[in-house]
């Protein structure tokens, strides 16, 4: 697989995510910046000016029209994808450290950080899809303190008004947005920082990674692990590869370490992992230093990862890729 190397960010990747279609590929970075690029051919399409620090996160919506992003400016912002105009900026006293569209487009969820005397906050927002989408509340439809080990990364579940989170201390958990109170909790889904997730299609499920070296599949409505991937170094993001058995695991050592370390031993491959049989089937080496993110075209026929080295690559994956038999002869009907 000869990869597509996204050269556009300056500083180390923070997230990358693909539209609904997989024809473009977006990527935010430490430098403030956020790129969309075609992800065929890798071409940069543009650029979404206006934060001024880190963007931690970016996520966009199913027709591709809206996105939102939230950075170290303590700003979540609403962009038009296609002319890169920002249409309207929340403000908050901390960083917006995650920010997630619900599958219908009608809302976001985003995380900010715990710090300076505020607590951390999850706050969900109504997109108002009307006009220009220039017009938006100010106020939160919904807000609320997690109590306990502050969230890193959410998402909604096909459930409404509930959304699943993922915190510091390695728990796992349900909360109803509406009245804040915690559903569900795994309290030992993992045992340090909860560092990615990302649901199924159908949403029944999501895979998260996690500083304590391992990727754990859980069920969205009863939490339960059902499947977990170990590994020997830290990981900063996991993902699902839809229509093959595979899970994708990236991480590596901490970027303070990795100048005493060499690439073998930081480990900063992509890793595929067997879904069902828990075992490692390949890597693919490429970046120099961790690698913090990781996204699946939704067709499942290519993936980026972004490193903290600054480059997103892209890799196409070859027809043996598609002919490999995961299980044997056996064949699965999807």
């Amino acid at each position: 697989m000869r990869p597509i190397l996204l050269q556009g960010h300056e500083r180390s990747l923070t997230q990358i995510k693909f539209n609904t279609e997989g024809d473009l590929l977006l990527s935010c970075s430490k430098d403030h910046v956020i790129n969309v690029w075609y992800s065929h051919n890798g071409e940069r399409l543009g650029t979404y000016e206006g934060n001024n620090g880190t963007v931690w996160t970016v996520d966009v919506d199913s027709e591709s029209r809206f996105m939102v992003s939230g950075a170290a400016d303590n700003t979540l912002r609403l962009w038009a994808v296609e002319t890169g105009k920002c249409l309207y900026t929340w403000e908050f006293p901390t960083a917006v450290k995650r920010v997630a569209f619900k599958e219908d487009d009608s809302q976001v969820v985003c995380i900010t950080e715990q710090r300076m005397g505020h607590q951390c906050a999850i706050r969900v927002f109504n997109i108002n899809r009307d006009g220009d989408g220039t017009n938006q509340s100010q106020e939160p439809l919904y807000m609320f303190n997690p109590i306990g080990s502050k969230a890193t990364v959410c998402a909604f579940t096909p459930t409404p008004n509930v959304i699943i989170t993922g915190h510091e201390s390695g728990k796992v958990a349900l909360f109803n947005v509406k009245s804040g109170d915690e559903i569900e909790n795994n309290e030992r889904a993992h045992s340090d920082i909860v560092t990615d997730l990302q649901m199924s299609k159908d949403g029944t499920y999501c895979i998260t990674s996690s500083k304590d070296k391992a990727a754990r599949i859980h069920d969205t409505k009863s939490l339960m692990v059902i499947k977990t991937f170990t590994t020997e170094t830290p990981l900063n993001s996991a993902a699902l590869a839809p229509g093959r058995p595979y899970v994708l695991l990236g991480g590596g050592q901490e970027a303070m370490s990795v100048t005493t370390t060499s690439l073998r031993q930081g480990k900063f491959e992509t890793r595929f992992w067997h879904k069902v049989f828990e075992e490692e089937v390949g890597r693919v080496k490429g970046h120099f230093g961790p690698i913090n993110t990781i996204a699946v075209h939704p067709a499942g026929t290519c993936y980026a990862s972004g490193g903290e080295d600054g480059f997103v690559r892209v890799h196409h994956f070859d027809d043996s890729y598609f002919r490999a038999k995961p299980y044997g002869d056996l064949e699965i009907a999807d």
